[in-house]
């Protein structure tokens, strides 16, 4: 009895082992369409922008070790970027660094991605300024940053903490920690 159904037993097989591979050669489609929906589009090592104002000046500067463009959502992601934003005559520029960084499909607007340093020189009149955060957002047509998370200002001798902080880059400059605030300020 086996005997004649043997043919049929093959042919059940075959089907089934075609069956097999037609769905994982589908698995497989699917998986190389996802990854060219938000595929990098282009990319660069060692990138730099400089942005120029009205006048011609220096506005700021972007540099990274590494820049990918996804074309699906229009975002710049930037690897150990660093952002001077410069000042007028004088005053030293800011210096934002992170480990990492995503510029919003707009251009305005940049995410800072963990640990976040910004710094900014003593000048004349000036004491220096270091703040440490994380998960950063900057506005940059408006100098304008913030975040949910702690952060530390520094501005030797003294020490702010808080949870939550606003900056306001440009003159005149404005620091707010927004909870949790705890300082040690030396008075002269």
């Amino acid at each position: 009895m086996f005997n004649d159904y043997r043919s049929y037993w093959v042919v059940l097989l075959l089907a089934l082992a075609s069956w097999g591979i037609v769905q994982l050669t589908e698995e497989k489609e699917k998986t190389v369409f996802l990854a060219q929906k938000n595929s990098v589009d282009y990319f660069s090592f060692d990138y730099r922008k400089k942005e120029m104002d009205e006048n011609g000046r220096i506005k700021s500067l972007l540099v990274a070790r590494e820049m990918k463009h996804y074309k699906d959502d229009g975002t710049i992601h930037l690897t150990q970027p660093v952002m001077t934003l410069y000042n007028q005559e004088g005053i030293p520029p800011w210096i934002i660094e992170s480990e990492s960084a995503v510029v919003e499909a707009d251009g305005d607007n940049l995410l800072l991605q963990g640990k976040t340093v910004i710094s900014r020189a003593a000048a004349k009149g000036k004491k220096s300024i270091k703040i440490i955060t994380s998960e950063l957002k900057v506005h940059l047509p408006t100098s304008y940053a913030e975040t949910r998370k702690w952060s530390q200002i520094i501005s030797p001798p003294d020490k702010t903490t808080g949870t939550g902080m606003k900056v306001i880059f440009k003159a005149p400059v404005k620091l707010t920690l927004l909870s949790r605030v705890k300082g040690r300020y030396e008075v002269h």
